[in-house]
């Protein structure tokens, strides 16, 4: 039992509410705004016929994400990044990037690029970890479009990825952290991992104090049972959306 009141009343090893609404771009390859708790995300896959110049004439694709904050979508307007990306945003693109490329094997895909839009609408913390989830169901719908219209022979997709956040607050370890427990929690870890429970990538931060490795193993623990049930949404929205395709 919680020893503070979570949001949604939840217990500690509890997720927010999850939704992962799909087909909801009727222009982009796959679609879905991906819902924790308040913070909406609205994520869009896009194929380009094309690669970048590093990866010309060698048969293989590639994928790139982007992720921006809208303007209203904290408690103040937040400015839009017009000229180039802060440092915040360009680290969370790159992870986004990372997490979803573990995906993919692109000696499948030809010479073609899959772009993920990751727009947050509202945010109350774990946005990175919801462009994750969200992002891997636009690109399962992405690549079913694909396949269905014969561009691809083969599925690309080594394996399903999804992230949540976990940390330590009140000296208790929670799972899937709304913005108030993110912003006083002494550890603060955001974990992507794959459908068959490996690692994509750990970061992990000690926000008070310091953590211990029985800490570390508790907060990954908790995250694996928490990843194994946001794989359960991504299935049942991918489904979804490959009937509107």
């Amino acid at each position: 039992m919680a020893n503070f009141a979570r949001s949604f009343n939840r217990q500690l090893n509890e997720l927010r509410p999850i939704t992962l609404e799909v087909g909801v771009n009727r222009y982009a390859e796959g679609s879905c705004l991906a819902s924790f708790g308040h913070t909406k995300v609205l994520c869009t896959a896009t194929v380009e016929r094309n690669v970048p110049p590093f990866l010309k004439g060698k048969g293989q694709g590639w994928l790139t994400a982007e992720y921006s904050l809208l303007p209203r979508s904290t408690d103040v307007r937040v400015k839009r990044e017009r000229d180039k990306v802060g440092g915040r945003t360009a680290e969370i693109q790159r992870l986004i990037g990372r997490g979803l490329r573990a995906a993919i094997n692109f000696r499948l895909t030809g010479e073609q690029t899959i772009i993920l839009d990751c727009d947050v609408l509202q945010a109350d913390g774990g946005t990175r970890t919801a462009s994750i989830t969200g992002a891997y169901v636009a690109l399962a719908i992405a690549i079913g479009r694909l396949r269905k219209s014969g561009e691809l022979q083969a599925d690309p997709l080594i394996d399903a990825v999804a992230a949540v956040s976990v940390g330590i607050c009140n000296g208790q370890h929670v799972l899937d952290l709304d913005y108030k427990e993110d912003s006083t929690s002494e550890v603060d870890m955001n974990i992507v991992m794959t459908g068959d429970g490996k690692f994509v990538e750990v970061q992990g931060t000690a926000e008070s104090k310091a953590f211990s490795s029985e800490d570390l193993t508790k907060l990954t623990d908790l995250a694996s049972k928490g990843i194994t049930k946001l794989l359960d949404f991504q299935r049942t929205a991918i489904q979804q959306g490959l009937k509107m395709v």
